[in-house]
């Protein structure tokens, strides 16, 4: 899934490739991914491109005031084209879900692998009217959110610190995979509980917070929409590398798994060289 990272360079690519382009057609693969009725998709031809922003995981192509929002999910992804196809998108006979074009000829297609359907995107006047954006938390490379903050947060929840960090209503933009980098680099559990947390450990914690994801900011910054998944998974300590070694200490990368996701850890650095319990097969070790 595209976390802050790569959302913001995201943005940043659609903002240099449609700077003073029109919007000339907008055409729906998938009437699922369209989660909004009104303003009607049209409403957005013949405006131009104002800008693009980020809201968490979410990006906001802003076309004379008409905002096209989406939010790429699980396995959504944004594949840009310097020449469009001519041919008309037909629904439910490829898995682009939703297709842009420009005045200049190029565009783009919001792409959905697998089954599991998670993509969405609206057409709004306001942001604000996409619910999930209205809910969000702070942005965590935000100048206001600073460790007091952070401290404060971390205060009034007594929920493991990993979940903390994933809930896009308390911090916006942070998913399983920066999760996993974020914590390895502060050296703490994923099951330790925010409000527990030493004021020691809560300073390692936001400044791992922030110096992690803006790294990766940094890493991810002017690299075509192609690259960056290839980058993120590049520069990962951690997430996705089980089994493997910690490039920390040596020791093995581990995992812990659920339903639908996993987690990856290093137990010398982050619990005390102590193994945590897979939840499938028994409960957690503290």
């Amino acid at each position: 899934m595209p976390e802050l990272p790569e959302v913001q360079a995201l943005a940043d690519f659609l903002g240099r490739r449609t700077d003073g382009l029109v919007v000339t057609g907008v055409e729906l693969g998938s009437f699922a991914v369209l989660k909004t009725f009104t303003p009607p998709p049209d409403a957005l031809v013949g405006a131009p491109v104002d800008g693009v922003g980020r809201h968490g995981k979410f990006l906001d192509l802003d076309c004379g005031g008409t905002h096209l929002v989406f939010h790429l999910a699980r396995a959504g992804w944004l594949r840009w084209s310097d020449a469009m196809p001519a041919t008309v998108l037909r629904p439910g006979k490829s898995p682009i879900a939703l297709r842009v074009r420009f005045d200049d000829g190029s565009g783009f297609d919001l792409t959905e692998a697998g089954t599991k359907k998670g993509l969405a995107a609206y057409v709004v006047n306001r942001v604000e009217d996409v619910p999930r954006i209205a809910s969000l938390g702070p942005d965590p490379l935000a100048d206001e959110f600073t460790e007091e903050v952070f401290a404060a947060l971390l205060a009034d929840h007594r929920m493991q610190v990993k979940g903390l960090l994933r809930d896009q209503a308390l911090i916006a933009g942070v998913g399983n995979a920066y999760s996993d980098e974020i914590l390895h680099v502060a050296k703490l559990s994923p099951f330790a509980i925010a409000a527990k947390l030493e004021p020691e450990q809560v300073t390692r914690l936001y400044t791992a917070l922030r110096e992690t994801l803006a790294a990766a900011v940094a890493t991810a910054s002017g690299k075509p929409a192609k690259e960056l998944k290839d980058a993120k998974r590049a520069g990962m300590r951690v997430h996705g590398r089980t089994g493997e070694v910690c490039p920390e200490c040596g020791d093995v990368v581990r995992e812990v798994s659920f339903a639908d996701s996993s987690l990856q850890y290093c137990a010398t650095c982050q619990t005390g060289g102590k193994p945590l319990a897979d939840r499938r097969t028994s409960k957690f070790l503290k």
